[in-house]
């Protein structure tokens, strides 16, 4: 399988837009079953987060741009740990106030909500773009390659 890396802005658009809508669902039904708390609740706590990461994102990064312009170092694996780290416990932190309220929360539940969340995007990032590049493979790529 060969990974084409000169996707078109209407692909790369698309593929933002599965991994949120498969993300945001999954969370959803997930939490609810195990908070023990409705679809909406568990849904609205979901899409709250996926748009506040995605502000956080582009705040945060460009503050690591500008930390690094002063600072002048490397993204080398430890500027690249401490870059995720950061970037994922300053979302927690945001976030928590979201969970205690839009679940009725305890401030200790919440932040283990927000770790779970953080838990839970790691192994779906990596099983879904595995998943997406496979499947564009076999649809789109493999036909490319037959009839090239």
């Amino acid at each position: 399988m060969e990974i084409e890396l000169n996707k078109s802005v209407q692909e790369r658009i698309l593929h933002a837009v599965l991994f949120e809508v498969i993300a945001n669902v999954s969370i959803a039904f997930l939490l609810a079953w195990i908070m023990n708390v409705s679809v909406l609740q568990s849904g609205l706590l979901s899409v709250i987060s996926a748009f506040t990461a995605t502000v956080w994102n582009f705040v945060f990064n460009k503050c690591f741009d500008n930390i690094q312009k002063e600072y002048k170092f490397c993204r080398n694996f430890i500027a690249r740990s401490l870059h995720a780290i950061t970037f994922e416990a300053g979302l927690i932190i945001i976030l928590i106030p979201v969970a205690m309220f839009t679940l009725n929360l305890s401030v200790q539940e919440a932040f283990w909500i927000e770790v779970g969340l953080v838990l839970f995007f790691l192994p779906y990032t990596l099983v879904f773009n595995w998943i997406y590049d496979y499947l564009r493979w076999f649809f789109v790529g493999s036909r490319v390659i037959r009839n090239g």
